[in-house]
């Protein structure tokens, strides 16, 4: 499971089986380390993010200003996506 990075105490990753077919670009975010609940955040075509689900409870403040980072580092998840599963395609 690839670790992006850290922000604000949240791991950012990918699981390293996102099953088959290919799921869209997206990334988890859970406290510490990574777990089985953790949000999903679509990353879009245009480089923008949509919360599929905050099953890890993050603060919606926490939550607005780690998707404002997931967008501005879009270009470079989108980048490690195409190095660990060969081929991205996105939500919307």
């Amino acid at each position: 499971m690839p670790s992006l990075f850290r922000l604000f105490g949240y791991v950012i990753f990918f699981w390293s089986n996102e099953g088959a077919p290919l799921e869209p670009v997206h990334v988890h975010v859970a406290k510490g380390v990574p777990n089985a609940s953790a949000t999903k955040i679509w990353i879009t075509e245009a480089g923008g993010c949509i919360v599929a689900n905050n099953n890890s409870k993050i603060p919606a403040r926490t939550l607005s200003a780690i998707v404002d980072v997931l967008e501005s580092r879009s270009s470079y998840i989108v980048a490690q996506w195409n190095d660990v599963f060969g081929e991205s395609k996105f939500y919307c």
